[in-house]
């Protein structure tokens, strides 16, 4: 188990938000420090109440119990008694390194999902915040001028 914190602990991400919002225009820095903490408690009920490092150390300790598991009953079925100790041996260590790609996964969905939410709440109460985009340019200006049409023909 000690092995499976130890692993868990590698995972550490924000417990707020990890994106820039900026006061909106006409607010106060101490109205925009208030909607900051009911926009954070707002994103922090979305997600659950858990923070991404709970998220991503819940998925490796389910990784690594599920390897126990597996692993015992494999050692069991190919060693008897004593495969079964060395099996779930191993399967604790499989699973729980198995399970630090899946804690990572889980964390970075569930920052997602808290950013998303804060930046709406923050957007509803009047303030700036990221948007996507690309910078479209014109094209460059063509060097080449056509010549003029030409004279029409004398009448007759």
């Amino acid at each position: 188990m000690f092995f499976t914190a130890f692993l868990g602990a590698c995972v550490s991400m924000p417990s707020g938000p990890s994106v820039m919002v900026l006061p909106g225009t006409g607010k106060s820095f101490d109205q925009f420090r208030a909607d900051d903490y009911d926009c954070r408690q707002y994103a922090n009920f979305q997600v659950g109440g858990k923070d991404a490092n709970q998220a991503a150390a819940e998925s490796v300790a389910k990784s690594a119990a599920l390897g126990a598991v597996v692993g015992t009953a494999a050692g069991a079925a190919i060693g008897g008694q004593g495969g079964a100790g060395a099996g779930a041996g191993v399967g604790t260590a499989m699973g729980a390194l198995a399970g630090t790609g899946a804690g990572e996964a889980s964390a970075g969905s569930l920052q997602r999902r808290y950013d998303y939410a804060f930046i709406q709440c923050m957007y509803a109460k009047g303030h700036k915040v990221p948007v996507a985009g690309r910078l479209a340019s014109r094209p460059a200006a063509s060097a080449y001028v056509p010549p003029p049409p030409p004279p029409p023909p004398p009448l007759r």
